[in-house]
């Protein structure tokens, strides 16, 4: 790697990675970006082998000797508190921590852990990003992956604030924002913003597995929106909800409520007062999508949203983002989807609202179809 290039870091270093799959194989490609050394390791020599060959790092082998500043378990849920109580006696000067997404099992495991005291306890800290994707392995690693993503800190009663300090660096390096909580805190939030979901989305593609192809093919972008996530891998699926779910059966008991009630008013859509309550449970969704932060942490209204028609050949999208930067105006956001049947595809743009007709008005004038 040209020293030149590389970026400025608050790690040292050397940092070993327990676990190359997908956020593992992440960390040390962005760690490797800022030139700190990253040593790997996985019980699988195949997923260790590839991701020492696309840079995530140097394989650790079996009995060579390592000191690492900080060790980072990325390995499933139902290991990780066992190969974190590991690291913590095998790498007695080292900060260890790990990235699962559920944080009041691992560390109450490690609380019951008769062979880690208060001394090995200060040094290890809870932490899990806020970032994935549908694809898994170390062949789907990014070094991007965690760039301005959510990176929760959860220090227990015995993390050291110099652990805090170290775990918080690595979060830094790559790009994420820190934020901190309680196991508790953190653990009922993500049964909320992040499991749910993915059951509701895995529910509903459950739905389409018997579902005829023509029906199939009718699909727009608010079906493929929603099962999006439904993709993920299952295997870790079921670690991740076994583990969190007293906290995410709370939330289904509200969910079944509100399915109860929309099943009782569709069962009778003519009865007095039917379609007020229709009314209200959409408007309780718009209320709830509402609070989701857009960009930079705005409300999603703050921003203006129109489509524009591309034929659907190579350059026209380019073409169309060059042309808008042109004349300078920012893009909040962009999605893209495709017209069923038709050799065309639309690109949803999102603009501050007070730039909007300035950008319908230029793409009108340059030949592009906008759809108001």
């Amino acid at each position: 790697m040209n020293p030149t290039h590389l970026k400025a870091a608050h790690l040292s270093g050397p940092v070993l990675v327990i676990g190359t799959g997908l956020l593992g194989a992440s960390i040390g490609l962005g760690l490797r970006a800022h030139g700190i050394e990253v040593l790997l390791s996985d019980l699988s020599p195949s997923a260790q082998a590839v991701a020492q060959d696309i840079g995530a790092g140097r394989v650790l082998e079996p009995g060579q000797q390592a000191a690492p500043q900080l060790v980072v378990v990325a390995s499933p849920p139902d290991v990780t508190a066992r190969i974190v109580s590991q690291a913590l006696r095998d790498y007695p000067s080292a900060v260890v921590v790990d990235i699962a997404s559920v944080k009041a099992s691992v560390l109450a495991e490690l609380q019951a852990d008769p062979e880690l005291g208060p001394e090995e306890m200060a040094r290890y800290v809870g932490t899990h990003p806020m970032a994935g994707r549908e694809k898994s392995g170390p062949v789907a690693a990014r070094g991007e992956l965690f760039t301005s993503m959510p990176w929760v800190l959860c220090p227990h009663d015995s993390t050291s604030a110099a652990a805090l300090k170290t775990a918080q660096a690595l979060a830094i390096d790559l790009g994420a924002v820190v934020s901190r909580m309680s196991v508790e805190e953190h653990d009922q939030s993500v049964a909320l913003i992040s499991h749910l979901p993915q059951v509701m989305s895995s529910l509903l593609a459950s739905r389409l597995q018997d579902t005829e192809p023509h029906a199939l093919a009718l699909a727009g972008q608010g079906l493929r929106d929603v099962t999006r996530i439904a993709a993920s891998d299952p295997a870790l699926w079921v670690q991740i909800l076994g583990a969190n779910a007293p906290r995410l059966v709370k939330i289904l008991y509200g969910v079944r409520e509100d399915l109860n009630r929309l099943i009782g008013t569709l069962e009778q859509p003519e009865a007095p007062g039917a379609r007020l309550d229709l009314a209200q449970l959409m408007s309780e969704g718009n209320a709830g999508q509402a609070r989701i932060p857009g960009k930079h942490g705005a409300p999603p209204q703050s921003f203006a949203w129109l489509t524009v028609l591309v034929d659907d050949r190579p350059g026209q999208i380019a073409r169309l983002l060059t042309e808008i930067g042109e004349v300078g105006i920012n893009l909040e956001d962009l999605r893209l989807d495709h017209s069923s049947g038709q050799d065309v595809g639309m690109v949803e743009i999102s603009v501050l609202p007070s730039r909007r007709q300035e950008l319908i008005d230029y793409l009108d004038s340059h030949g592009w179809k906008v759809l108001q």
